[in-house]
């Protein structure tokens, strides 16, 4: 789903819903039955059924745009070591509105952002109320893997702690959570957990409204401060959106609470603070980095890890190539180019690299043409329009489709045909579409591919806020404890 608030055109939502609980890991988005051609995402409901007692719960991306965090509010460590984050997938579309990032204020936003961080130095100390973290304590976030379509993970806040699933999203800049304050008949808001600011003796006082629009309905709440932590990281008097209102069924059926965005501050809505850059001013990580390991395996566990501080090689094969981010946003970058097998079917572009969307997004033009090279143009699927939907491919041929390409500064990085195709098994029948959907997002962010779950499944990535450029390397394929434990098996 797509939205955006009145202030700022910058933020966005989507969400996907599976199909079957048996549905296999590659169906992410398809899961969800995506369909994004007039703005608005069509979601299958089947999982409605699920009762809460399985732990199949609703779950929702929400992309925001949050704004920085008052310049007295820092970040301590409640526990001085790295810790991972695990995630947990979960399905959805990439932002239009959101990507419209043209206003003077989001500009002057990016240059504030460029200016903060542009003294940083990779190994420098930061000074801050905080212990600094070295490199080898990094702390971390533990995500679950739904479908290789949702991934999330915990986060706490207040005093005592009250936990939240949410979404570590790349494409958005604000944290968001369900209130116990929600008005009205909300199924979203009393189906899955709620910030009670009545049990909290931390709890701070704003009431700021926020409002983020989208194209079927409204995500309407108010801002509030209070303890968060991410990772073994403590923020006092962190910048949090309560929400009271949630648009449409999507939230009803997401697995996650809320949205924690990881996007640079000028997409922050309502300038609020994003808990990154919050994290970064208190000075206790190694560096003003994070990092991504997303599985490809719902089945593992953890489903992917969240490295705050910098990067862990054991995620990843080799070096991390860099690329600069060529737009302080979302995570945006230039391509060289697009193939299919031994044809350029894009010559230069832009890209970005987003945690919340499950699937390849692209400009309409691009995906046609790919799609016709394929020759399953006259295939889509029922969830939208040709080109505009997602596109049914005959099982038996995937594994004969030709490599596709993003030329990334100077170098390739592929996906083999069964690492673009989604393969969906319900009800007795096995189905397969490709990962790739269109969508034109305007100037001046735009025309952009949108590079979700299904390329970064593949490539472990480091998002830089210090030196602003993105890193990727070949993802392991099984998480560090169970390549250990593989090894000793096969020696034994």
């Amino acid at each position: 789903m797509l939205g955006y608030s009145d202030a700022e055109p910058n933020a966005y939502m989507y969400s996907s819903i599976p199909c079957s609980v048996s549905r296999p890991r590659s169906c992410r988005h398809i899961a969800g039955a995506v369909c994004m051609g007039t703005g608005m995402v069509t979601l299958a409901l089947l999982s409605l059924v699920f009762p809460r007692s399985q732990s199949v719960q609703p779950q929702a991306v929400l992309l925001t745009e949050e704004h920085p965090v008052p310049s007295g509010r820092v970040v301590a460590l409640s526990q001085p070591a790295l810790q991972r984050i695990p995630l947990k997938k979960l399905g959805r579309t990439a932002r239009t509105e959101s990507l419209e990032l043209g206003s003077e204020r989001s500009n002057a936003l990016a240059e504030l952002s460029a200016t903060q961080v542009a003294h940083w130095e990779r190994d420098a100390l930061f000074e801050g109320s905080g212990e600094k973290i070295e490199h080898d304590q990094m702390p971390t976030v533990s995500l679950k893997d739904f479908q290789d379509a949702q991934y999330y993970g915990d986060i706490t806040l207040g005093t005592p702690p009250q936990t939240f699933s949410v979404v570590f999203d790349t494409g958005s800049s604000n944290l968001w959570v369900p209130s116990t304050q929600c008005k009205g008949f909300n199924l979203a808001c009393f189906l899955h957990n709620r910030y009670s600011s009545a049990r909290s003796s931390t709890y701070m006082r704003d009431g700021s409204p926020v409002s983020i629009k989208y194209g079927s309905g409204q995500m309407d709440g108010f801002v509030s401060y209070d303890t968060l932590t991410v990772g073994g990281i403590t923020i006092p008097n962190a910048t949090f959106a309560e929400a009271v209102r949630e648009p449409g069924l999507s939230f009803i059926v997401s697995k996650f609470d809320g949205i924690l965005g990881l996007g640079y501050p000028s997409i922050s809505v309502d300038g609020l603070t994003p808990v990154f850059q919050s994290m970064v001013e208190l000075g206790i990580l190694p560096a003003p980095e994070f990092s991504f390991w997303l599985s490809k395996d719902p089945a593992q566990t953890p489903g992917g890890m969240l490295i705050l501080g910098g990067s862990d090689p054991s995620y990843y094969e080799g070096d991390l190539h860099f690329v600069q981010v060529s737009r302080k946003a979302y995570w945006q970058f230039d391509i060289g180019g697009v193939t299919l097998g031994d044809k350029v079917m894009v010559s230069g572009g832009s890209a970005i690299a987003d945690t919340g969307t499950s699937l390849l997004l692209g400009p309409t033009e691009d995906i046609h043409r790919i799609v016709e090279a394929l020759g399953i143009s006259s295939q889509p699927s029922s969830t939208g329009n040709e080109g505009q939907g997602q596109y049914m491919v005959p099982c038996d041929q995937v594994s004969s489709l030709p490599p596709l390409a993003f030329e990334i500064n100077g170098r390739a990085f592929e996906l083999r045909g069964e690492e673009y195709i989604l393969t969906l098994q319900g009800f007795g029948q096995t189905t397969c579409t490709l990962g790739l959907m269109a969508m034109d997002v305007p100037p001046p962010a735009g025309p952009l591919w949108i590079l979700g779950d299904v390329f970064l499944s593949k490539w472990y990535t480091l998002f830089d806020f210090g030196l602003n450029r993105v890193g990727f390397a070949p993802a392991v394929k099984s998480p560090p404890s169970q390549q250990t434990f593989s090894s000793l098996r096969r020696e034994c």
